[in-house]
């Protein structure tokens, strides 16, 4: 087990939950995952609280920016087309039960997310939370924009990204 610094603040999981904006399995699921360090076992895991205010601090990466541009535009889908776009979801996330990634926790907390509505579903999808983020990353909305659609997202994006970094 990691050494805890005496100057270390140790919160537990709900505190962090608070701190990210997340729900507090999330915050179990990062530390078993590993992207947060954790201290003790199971009910009584215990984070530095400076290690969740950085996991906070970090910035986006390219990825996760140009990620939520087409997640934007994907909810713009949900609000012109919510009844076809969210059984494109659903018809993507029976797919992705019956396949390899039957095990994911994200594809149940799609499922429930669909099952809410569309409304629920849009905040989801450009929520700028650790949790959103991730989902993202296992979106099952993949067919729902049109070439056409993506290519301007996309397009728009590396506009504004170029335009950043210049």
């Amino acid at each position: 087990m990691p050494r805890i610094s005496h100057m270390s603040e140790l919160i537990r999981t709900g505190a962090a939950a608070k701190i990210l904006g997340t729900s507090r399995q999330h915050v179990v699921d990062l530390c078993i995952r590993g992207a947060i360090r954790s201290h003790g076992p199971g009910a009584h895991r215990r984070l530095e609280r400076h290690e969740v205010e950085a996991l906070l601090d970090r910035r986006r990466t390219r990825d996760d920016r140009q990620s939520l541009w087409l997640h934007t535009a994907v909810a713009g889908r949900v609000a012109k087309d919510p009844r076809g776009t969210l059984e494109k979801a659903r018809a993507n996330l029976r797919t992705m039960r019956s396949a390899h990634q039957a095990r994911s926790p994200w594809i149940r907390r799609w499922e429930q997310l669909v099952d809410a509505g569309p409304e629920t579903v849009m905040r989801a999808l450009v929520a700028d939370t650790p949790e959103s983020a991730e989902l993202r990353q296992n979106s099952p909305f993949a067919g729902v924009l049109t070439d056409r659609e993506r290519r301007r997202a996309l397009n728009a994006f590396r506009s504004v990204d170029h335009a950043a970094r210049a």
